[in-house]
């Protein structure tokens, strides 16, 4: 069920927040790049973009085994993703949670998808073909958000971006 982002008043942190329509357009745009924020070894915070898949009931990242990052999230699983856009007035989604990660042999289904989205599908094609060869081995990093944020200022807080914001950035028209 889709809500309305202007009819609901969840407030930040509430995972029906995945349910509005702000939510919903930025989830399934595989155009749009994620920013996957974490701690590393050294227990200092790294962001980095990533792809990403949601399934509706998870965010889905692919990574390649045996990186930093994984054994980084393997320590320490708790993370926070934002998906944004960068044009007109901002719409934010932020999700908060711990992370599973699986490892697989091969390229991992979800990514060829964001592959496919990204790069269209005979350049995806020609890229999957190069690197799923014996031996690779993908890790699944999935969440499934305990805290939701969304962050859509035409939308769900219309009054509090200040009109001459708004009319700069194009939410009039």
């Amino acid at each position: 069920m889709i809500l309305s982002d202007t009819q609901v008043g969840l407030p930040q942190g509430d995972v029906r927040l995945l349910a509005t329509p702000t939510a919903q357009r930025l989830l399934n745009d595989l155009t749009l790049v994620a920013r996957l924020a974490y701690t590393g070894k050294d227990a200092t915070p790294r962001v980095i973009p990533v792809n990403f898949l949601w399934n509706g009931e998870e965010i889905v990242v692919a990574a390649f085994a045996g990186t930093y990052k994984i054994r980084d999230l393997n320590a320490r699983p708790d993370v926070a993703i934002t998906i944004d856009t960068a044009d007109g007035p901002p719409q934010v989604l932020m999700l908060r949670g711990k992370v599973t990660l699986n490892e697989v042999e091969g390229v991992l289904p979800e990514y060829a998808t964001m592959m496919g989205a990204v790069r269209g599908e005979e350049a995806s094609g020609a890229y999957l073909s190069a690197i799923d060869k014996p031996g690779l081995r993908m890790v699944r990093i999935a969440l499934r958000p305990t805290w939701v944020g969304v962050l859509d200022f035409q939308e769900r807080f219309p009054g509090m971006t200040p009109e001459p914001v708004l009319a700069a950035l194009g939410a009039g028209q």
